[in-house]
């Protein structure tokens, strides 16, 4: 019985010592997992570790950078302030020597007008001396010639003094005077349209069928024609020789019907052109004389070269450009200047005598361009139905 007992408990004794042994080799198990899943934890926990340290450094880092940035930025604005201050201060100095040029350029623009009219009082007194030397002989030739003219003229008189006075007529213009019966050139009385007014012209009987009542001759530099608004206004010189007419006389010719205008022109090698315009007329001084043509033709040029219908008249007093340079003064002469234009057949005349080309000399640009010396000019006008068959 107790030898049963004891093999009892000596089995228990085993089965638990077995089981303890178990037990521990468990235990012993997962204490091995527990200290590889702690090995595991502290790996990777040294890795973040590792990896919170480099961001750390990075992050070190980009504030150095920022602050380096910051600090650049910082002196580039400095920089920036200062180069604006420097390039306010140009422009200020930059402004008052612009202002400072143009004051310069005034100054210099008023003494070359004085220069430019001394020069021309020089000029014209230097001609008026070499031309006294030969203005005799053809005074003399002149005075032959106007004797001539003036015995057929009194004996065309005495005709018509004879006719009854019914029968007296009294001439608008050359054409009408033409187709009277005198066919020969010279200055005639002419009673203008519109007005009791009387003037002397200059009739051209000969050239293209005759007919024209002459405006402007240009001939020998006998005649200055760097005159003022009064002066163009009324008219000036001979008509026999250079002359003006006058824009109060061509306003009140040119407007009573319809002209057609014929511009002559000769250089100093004698070679002779022509401008034909099909209708010419200039309005009253209220409208400063403005220019009004069309139709053009002729052999002075591919294209006219009086500017465009509506310019203004001006002279050195009375300026109606569109240059503020005033075309009159620099150009001389009173003429129907735009922006000074290509045509003026008012400036100073130079003659055969001068092979310097000028700016103020008289110009029709589109025959000959710049280059061209007038020696002779001639404007005339004529009504449109002159030559038409009644």
């Amino acid at each position: 019985m107790e030898d049963t007992q004891r093999n009892a408990v000596h089995t228990q004794t085993a089965a638990m010592l077995e089981m303890g042994t178990n037990l521990l080799s468990q235990s012993a198990e997962q204490t091995r997992k527990l200290t590889d899943v702690e090995t595991q934890v502290l790996n990777q926990t040294s890795r973040l570790e590792i990896q919170l340290l480099e961001y750390s450094l990075s992050a070190h880092r980009l504030e150095k950078q920022i602050l380096l940035q910051t600090q650049e930025i910082s002196r580039l604005g400095d920089k920036n302030s200062f180069l604006e201050q420097r390039l306010g201060a140009v422009e200020s100095r930059h402004a008052q020597e612009l202002l400072g040029l143009q004051r310069e350029k005034l100054q210099l623009q008023e003494l070359l007008d004085r220069q430019s009219r001394l020069v021309t009082e020089l000029e014209g007194q230097l001609g008026g001396s070499t031309r006294n030397s030969t203005l005799l002989q053809r005074q003399q030739a002149s005075l032959m010639e106007t004797v001539q003219k003036l015995l057929s003229m009194v004996t065309h008189c005495n005709e018509i003094s004879n006719l009854p006075k019914e029968e007296a007529r009294h001439f608008q213009d050359c054409a009408e005077i033409y187709k009277s019966g005198i066919t020969e050139n010279g200055v005639y009385t002419l009673h203008l349209p519109n007005s009791t007014q009387t003037v002397k012209v200059f009739c051209d009987m000969k050239t293209r069928g005759g007919g024209w009542t002459v405006l402007q001759h240009r001939r020998d530099g006998s005649v200055d024609f760097h005159r003022v608004w009064k002066d163009y206004k009324t008219g000036f010189g001979d008509p026999s020789g250079e002359h003006w007419l006058g824009n109060d006389i061509i306003h009140l010719l040119t407007s009573s019907q319809d002209y057609i205008l014929e511009v002559q022109l000769r250089d100093a090698q004698g070679n002779e052109a022509h401008s034909h315009y099909d209708h010419f007329y200039i309005g009253a001084e209220e409208k400063n004389y403005s220019l009004h043509f069309g139709g053009f033709s002729g052999s002075a040029g591919r294209t006219s070269s009086l500017t465009h219908s509506g310019t203004q008249f001006s002279t050195k007093d009375r300026d109606n450009d569109n240059c503020s340079c005033k075309c009159a003064q620099m150009a001389s002469g009173g003429w129907w200047f735009d922006a000074c234009g290509p045509s003026n057949l008012n400036g100073i005349y130079y003659g055969s005598g001068s092979n310097v080309v000028r700016y103020n000399g008289i110009k029709w640009y589109y025959w000959k361009g710049p280059s061209m010396i007038a020696t002779v000019t001639t404007m005339m006008v004529r009504p449109v139905d002159f030559l038409r068959v009644p």
